[in-house]
């Protein structure tokens, strides 16, 4: 017999997972005193047979209880709007509904009574609607005796009643917008096959979107890419290396999560696994048009991203569609040119805006009446990147010429004059990204561009009404334009010299951050000079979010923050959306350019080991000697730098977690990178300071062995051998500590240290967080302080081993 579930007015048709206690207790009371006869509860079945029908309440649930299938109801934004209900696959388990495959997409029922799921009698699925077809499997299937059921992985399979592996059709086979583990993405060479993702219409309508992720072929190699309208493509995987696909290395040899390709005869495809079965994952294309490959995660109760391509919002094609500035720093990313306004304001709220913006005032030219004997003029848009699809005009040999050639051309809207020389642009304007070193100039009804330049004027001709009037007034603005024009702005910190930076210095100090240094966690790194000529680094803070008040009262924190292994703060800069940060410049870069790229600079066993004690120290500062304990929470190679002498500097701290010493305050958004994350992250506990620990104890190993941990290799003892934290607590059992070594230090490394450093870190990378040392213990054990004792092998370990329980002795 199928479950039966209540349906509430909005989505999703999920029965409530608890009840609250006390109303529990009232109800078993009540059905007590009143001697209720209770028909004993049917199980829930995962299975539709002939004869059988999936109502609007009812819901298949797989056999492990992780997936349910049913109706469900997209959220009406008004009273008016028609109800829509899906038949859909989704999460059972999780308090959040997420669907991850939609059969009706694109043809909605309005009345659930009406709906039923059936296996029909040529054998097919159906979804009916008073008698009509609304959906069907439309499979080739060479018996009417099938059923469907829905399997523990999440695919909802039609096969043969009589031979389980016989199955006609699965929606595995056919995804939406959700790649689940076990399902592919690519193609059937003998069926014709296709299975590529595709993004919602947006977070309401469930319908197929403009953006696509597929797998693609061309002169023989083969790579990733995603594509809007199915014809622009704008990110690339990169082609497949062997290994990994050269644009996304970071994906090879993950042990619990990892991105696999196989190509045969018959088919190519990509997949993806996870090491731990108990972790719920979803890889969706997003109605951003990212790929986002997302963990639910228990302290937040919600799923958190861990990857996302492209990177960057505006990297998507026409994310903000057309007449509209994308600006990765700002929040919402999307906003209208001058002269335009949002087409339509609902489709923005559901975080589509590909409609972009529309034109307030017609262009002269187009029949603009009330602009009679007026041409249109161009609106300036100073510091942009403008789209790649221009017209090259090499007949204007000047920016009047230009602008003339445009005004020749109805259809033409913006045109830019520079080192390449003339650009026009025609129709609607795509892709315009801030942050750029081009002027792009937008043709407007010349009276928009007017009405612009009158309310300048009238800013100012205000301005001296009100001075004229009142000498406080005066003395006021007097006061503003001396504050502005200071260079840097003050100090928000008195003697401690965080200076207030304005973006307009910062812009000219980084030549608009035009020579990137590199990427981290929370933004985008630039190379800088001040005018006093000390070199700077400049972090933009992507999509920041935190207000003027939280960004000013963080910043002060870490002002207070000063140690030889912690990266100095120089200054900051907040206007508006913006927030920047201003480091020291670290010459000799990040640890991971020396450990894991062919030109960095091989370093020696004595530098390796006082970089990790400088790590350490600088770590123990942060958790111990800061008025409040700071949780990096992403302790990586990429955020150790070094400096001219090669002294190792943690960055990215300041932005962390600033906990109470009582850690009364448990941190709920999953941070870190994949690789370094402690178990916690994933189970939901109470997040602390030993998180930084663990990540420490991996980077420790790669300090040693000169190479991501996740690098695979050969290995005669199986594949998971070569995982370098199993084969470092295998070692320290069998003795062979010389062999986890770098080759490239050529044997002269002090086999002592050696040891010490893969004990310390087998404890550091424990299991349990309270086996694991603090990270002044740490100091104190690399200080040969106290003698470190042999650990236990980690239970992960145990089980990425395959082995049994191990103990290193």
């Amino acid at each position: 017999m199928l479950e039966k579930h209540s349906a509430p007015a909005v989505l999703p048709i999920l029965p409530p997972i608890a009840m609250h206690s006390a109303v529990s207790l009232m109800v078993f009371g009540l059905l007590l005193s009143l001697q209720l006869h209770i028909l004993p509860c049917h199980a829930a079945t995962d299975t539709v047979s002939p004869g059988q029908e999936l109502a609007g309440g009812d819901k298949l649930v797989s056999s492990n209880g992780r997936f349910a299938l049913g109706f469900f109801q997209a959220e009406s934004r008004s009273s008016d709007d028609t109800p829509k209900w899906y038949l859909g696959i989704w999460f059972n388990t999780v308090p959040k509904f997420t669907p991850v495959w939609v059969a009706n997409g694109e043809n909605p029922v309005a009345n659930l009574p009406s709906c039923k799921l059936l296996v029909y009698r040529d054998g097919n699925l159906l979804i009916q609607a008073k008698e009509s077809t609304v959906w069907s499997s439309k499979a080739n299937t060479t018996t009417k005796s099938t059923i469907a059921t829905l399997l523990n992985n999440g695919n909802l399979v039609l096969r043969s009643a009589s031979n389980a592996s016989n199955i006609f059709w699965q929606s595995f086979d056919h995804p939406t917008d959700t790649i689940l583990q076990g399902a592919k993405i690519g193609w059937n060479n003998a069926t014709g096959l296709i299975r590529r993702l595709v993004s919602k219409r947006n977070d309401i309508d469930q319908a197929p979107g403009l953006y696509s992720f597929e797998l693609f072929g061309h002169n023989g190699a083969t790579s990733i890419i995603s594509s809007f309208n199915s014809s622009k493509p704008y990110w690339s995987s990169g082609d497949w290396a062997g290994r990994y696909f050269s644009n996304i290395p970071e994906t090879v040899g993950q042990t619990w999560l990892s991105l696999n390709f196989t190509s045969n005869e018959q088919e190519k495809y990509i997949d993806y696994a996870i090491e731990d079965p108990t972790v719920l994952s979803r890889g969706i294309m997003d109605v951003s048009g990212q790929l986002k490959v997302l963990l639910w995660f228990e302290g937040s109760r919600d799923w958190q991203t861990i990857f996302t391509a492209p990177k960057s919002q505006c990297d998507v094609y026409a994310f903000c569609g057309p007449f509209t500035v994308c600006n990765d720093v700002t929040f919402p990313s999307c906003t209208c040119m001058k002269g335009f306004s949002i087409g339509s304001l609902q489709d923005w709220e559901l975080d589509d805006r590909t409609g972009g913006c529309a034109r307030n005032t017609p262009l002269y030219c187009d029949g603009n009446s009330s602009a009679a004997g007026m041409a249109d003029k161009f609106y300036p848009m100073p510091s942009v990147q403008v789209p790649a699809d221009a017209q090259n005009v090499g007949t204007a040999t000047s920016a009047d010429e230009c602008a003339l050639v445009c005004l020749r051309s109805c259809s033409c809207t913006a045109y830019s004059y520079g080192e390449g020389g003339c650009s026009v642009w025609h129709d609607k304007l795509l892709n315009v990204r801030q942050q750029g070193n081009s002027v792009l100039h937008l043709r407007l009804a010349a009276k928009e561009v007017q009405s612009s330049k009158s309310h300048r004027r009238g800013v100012i001709i205000g301005a001296a009404i009100g001075a004229s009037t009142a000498t406080l007034g005066l003395i006021f603005l007097l006061m503003i334009w001396m504050r502005k024009g200071k260079r840097y702005g003050d100090d928000i910190q008195g003697g401690m010299g965080i200076i207030a930076f304005r973006y307009v210095d910062l812009q000219c100090a980084t030549k608009k951050f035009s020579e990137k240094l590199g990427a981290g966690s929370f933004g985008s790194v630039f190379k800088g000079s001040l005018s006093d000529s000390t070199t700077v680094a400049v972090k933009r803070l992507d999509g920041a979010r935190q207000g003027e008040k939280q960004f000013r009262a963080e910043v002060s924190s870490i002002g207070i923050i000063q140690h030889v292994n912690l990266v100095k703060l120089i200054g900051f800069c907040c206007e508006g959306d913006v927030r920047l940060l201003v480091y020291e410049h670290m010459p000799n870069g990040s640890l991971d350019a020396h450990l894991f790229q062919s030109n960095g600079t091989v370093l020696d066993w004595t530098l390796r080991y006082q970089i990790a004690l400088g790590v350490a120290r600088g770590l123990a500062y942060l958790h111990v000697s800061c008025r409040d304990c700071i949780i990096h929470c992403d302790i990586k190679p990429e955020n150790i730098l070094l400096d001219g002498s090669f002294i190792p500097k943690v960055a990215d701290f300041g932005m962390a977690k600033f906990l109470g010493r009582d850690f009364s305050h448990v941190v709920t958004t999953m941070r870190g990178t994949v690789g370094y994350l402690a178990p916690e992250w994933i189970s939901g506990t109470a997040i602390t300071s030993k998180v930084d620990v663990y990540s420490y104890g991996m980077v420790l190993l790669e300090i040693i062995s000169g190479s991501r941990n996740s690098s695979k290799q050969s290995s005669s003892d199986g594949v998971y051998e070569a995982y370098f934290p199993v084969r470092v607590a295998r070692s320290l059992l069998d003795g062979d500590i010389a062999s986890l070594v770098d080759a490239n230090l050529l044997g002269e490394a002090n086999l002592e240290e050696v040891e010490r450093v893969c004990k310390l870190a087998c404890w550091c990378i424990q299991d349990d967080e309270f086996d694991r040392p603090t990270m002044s213990e740490v100091v104190q054990y690399l200080e040969g302080m106290f003698e470190v004792e042999t650990p236990p092998m980690p239970r992960l370990l145990q089980t990425i081993a395959g082995g049994p329980n191990l103990k290193i002795t």
